[in-house]
């Protein structure tokens, strides 16, 4: 049986008395990779901090590896969770690349020769090892990003969260991460991202969950939810490039619900044979 790692039963939320979730139920299970996505203001972020303990259930209930979040604190969750701000600088402090990298490293109790060998692991997985001696606050955004996914998954957690992980990156930038996902997916590990970039989704999730107004509006396959263009415009979200020409095609006869550029292809062949 798939272990549950996220469950998530009528979660309530709310700012200032203005309601953030709204009756939100989850589950998510070990080795799923999980894109959330939709409008800012939808609940994305105020969800995933309710899996690391940053947030507690104004109602409702949020167990994370079978723990009641109420019941520990961030501490005690962190060495199972790993949560990548969208802002990095909201989580980066230490003088230098190196020491950021280590800190986590260090806090756990890592022995020292283990400590320098996923140091530079996590740099060089990154791209950030010309710059370990270098004061975090003096790379670009893009980079300091990457640090602050370097900094989590240095000490090996189970659960990571990524809010935001492309925003800044450049293309190659944005293979490096699909490379990690990769990477991550073979080791089993649980991913979840809240991403609005839906030309990166495609093809590397599993599973798609979208929110608009705190509520979720969809949750599925990557194909059936980014073919829906119903659901893409309740969360004010564009559709991938392939799924616009499958709809624009649709009327020859080209499945709605393509999500490969080869899959339009060979349709577009066999039409083209008749």
């Amino acid at each position: 049986m798939v272990e549950t790692v996220v469950e998530v039963e009528n979660l309530y939320y709310s700012y200032n008395s203005h309601p953030v979730l709204r009756g939100i139920n989850l589950e998510i299970r070990r080795g799923e990779i999980v894109a959330i996505m939709g409008e800012n203001g939808a609940g994305k972020t105020t969800l995933i901090k309710h899996f690391n303990g940053l947030l507690k259930p104004k109602k409702g209930l949020v167990k994370v590896f079978g723990v009641d979040t109420r019941k520990v604190s961030v501490a005690e969750l962190s060495r199972k969770v790993g949560l990548v701000f969208q802002n990095p600088d909201h989580q980066l402090f230490a003088e230098t690349v190196e020491k950021e990298v280590e800190f986590a490293l260090r806090n756990f109790g890592f022995k020292e020769e283990v400590i320098k060998r996923r140091v530079e692991w996590a740099l060089n997985l990154m791209g950030l090892t010309k710059y370990r001696n270098r004061s975090p606050f003096t790379l670009s955004i893009g980079e300091r990003k990457r640090l602050a996914i370097a900094s989590v998954l240095s000490y090996d957690p189970e659960l990571i969260i990524f809010d935001e992980p492309t925003a800044g990156q450049d293309f190659l930038q944005k293979e490096r991460i699909a490379e990690l996902l990769n990477l991550l997916r073979t080791q089993g590990k649980t991913v979840i991202i809240v991403t609005h970039d839906v030309e990166f989704v495609a093809t590397r999730f599993e599973r798609v969950i979208v929110m608009s107004q705190g509520r979720i509006i969809g949750d599925g396959s990557f194909r059936k939810i980014l073919s829906n263009l119903e659901i893409l415009k309740k969360a004010r979200l564009l559709p991938p490039q392939i799924v616009k020409c499958a709809w624009l095609l649709s009327d020859i006869g080209i499945p709605r619900d393509i999500i490969y550029p080869e899959e339009l292809v060979e349709k577009l062949e066999k039409i083209l044979r008749r």
